[in-house]
């Protein structure tokens, strides 16, 4: 079966440019003791806002590993993928992250339920855990309103597991379910239950991406109480090692954290609890690439920061059309934005330090960065002008890219000095 590394990381690069940089990156971080599996991703959506396809992604990614002499494992993920987007996907990916988030809340089966809880019905009562201090409250109520929420989605988790794998062959991916994209969190005690649910449909998840308290918005820090992030995170952790043995789950198997990147705040909590239970972790930190494009091209000046200002000027004028499609995972305070008139008058510096991400730097604008970060449909409109222009002043693009995943990123999620 094909296994991910205990620690992976999924890096997102819409315009399939900075492969390289991303993954010295990762080999650096191995050069320091910390092995990590790259995987490259891409959702449906931004192949369609960007016009590209699946084997884009696939050939980045055995191009640059090629090319390095990167002879460890690496993986190309079809990023929250569902029944309906699934099939462009299975040819070139070998990572499928199976978004179930659309199909939570609906009902399954009446008969189905009631087989769930008559199975599930032995855990009721108090429910001890190895890890959590105190026992989990399970009732016969609880369980069936779990079975009602989420039976229906794990069920459409083993449709499109089953799917993938009658073409692509039992063992030859990685299976990841997610189910962070919705208004509320799950619980420790529905965790508990989602995995016997998979379990139940035997479908071999490595990964699984539950929705944490507190907001993950793209490419700014976490919002919330890092304490109680803490607690909850500590809890699903035992809850995923608990269910790995009582319902044969891959013993591999492993959180995923979605929307990762920029959670500065919590990345030491997430690195100390991983480090005291020996766990593994899956971060992924699509969308990062973009904005790193976008810093390196504002520091090249010229043409190049023209262009990046043009495209915020545009960003301002379509910004409830570039929002729309985030609308759950950013939080931008228009009023807080630099006007296009601002802006333009900005020079190199003033321009990519509003957008990068540094704790403490008084110019850095967290809406500006949001805005920009969905923004990229605006340079796929002008693909040839920003290819060139990334081309042109590679060394300095690159660079930035380098500079934010190993350095803002694995260094400080994993304490690498």
């Amino acid at each position: 079966m094909k296994t991910l590394g205990k620690y992976s990381i999924g890096m997102g690069d819409r315009f399939g440019h900075q492969g390289a940089a991303q993954l010295k990156a990762i080999t650096d971080a191995g050069n320091k003791g910390i092995e990590i599996t790259p995987v490259w991703n891409k959702s449906n959506r931004e192949h369609n806002t960007i016009g590209t396809q699946p084997g884009d992604v696939r050939k980045e990614a055995d191009t640059v590993t090629k090319l390095a002499g990167f002879s460890k494992p690496y993986f190309v993920d079809a990023d929250h993928i569902n029944l309906d987007t699934v099939d462009r996907f299975i040819e070139s990916s070998d990572f499928f992250t199976i978004d179930v988030a659309s199909y939570i809340g609906k009902k399954a089966d009446a008969d189905d339920i009631r087989t769930f809880v008559s199975g599930a019905i032995k855990y009721s009562g108090d429910l001890n855990i190895p890890g959590i201090r105190n026992p989990l409250k399970v009732t016969e109520k609880k369980i069936t309103e779990i079975a009602g929420k989420y039976l229906f989605a794990a069920i459409k988790a083993w449709e499109i597991f089953r799917k993938i794998e009658k073409i692509k062959g039992k063992g030859n991916f990685v299976t990841e379910v997610s189910m962070d994209e919705v208004p509320d969190p799950q619980t420790p005690i529905e965790l508990f239950f989602i995995l016997k649910m998979l379990g139940e449909e035997n479908i071999p998840v490595q990964t699984i991406a539950p929705k944490f308290s507190g907001r993950f918005n793209k490419g700014v820090d976490y919002v919330g109480d890092p304490e109680k992030f803490e607690e909850e995170f500590e809890a699903d952790l035992m809850v995923i090692d608990y269910a790995i043995h009582e319902f044969g789950l891959p013993e591999n198997l492993k959180m995923s954290v979605h929307s990762g990147s920029d959670k500065f705040t919590i990345y030491p909590v997430i690195g100390k609890i991983i480090k005291k239970h020996d766990k593994g972790i899956h971060l992924k930190t699509a969308g990062t690439t973009w904005l790193e494009e976008v810093i390196g091209l504002a520091e090249s000046g010229g043409k190049a920061l023209d262009f990046v200002k043009d495209i915020y000027a545009k960003s301002l004028e379509k910004i409830e059309e570039l929002c729309a499609p985030y609308a759950d995972v950013i939080d931008i305070n228009i009023s807080k934005l630099p006007t296009k008139e601002e802006a333009a008058k900005w020079d190199s510096t003033k321009f990519a330090d509003s957008l990068r991400h540094i704790p403490g730097n008084k110019v850095y604008n967290p809406n500006m960065r949001q805005l920009v970060h969905v923004a990229y449909k605006l340079a796929a409109m002008k693909m040839d002008e920003y290819f060139r222009l990334l081309d042109d002043n590679e060394k300095t693009v690159a660079k930035c890219v380098y500079e934010n995943m190993y350095e803002r990123h694995i260094c400080r999620l994993f304490d690498i000095e």
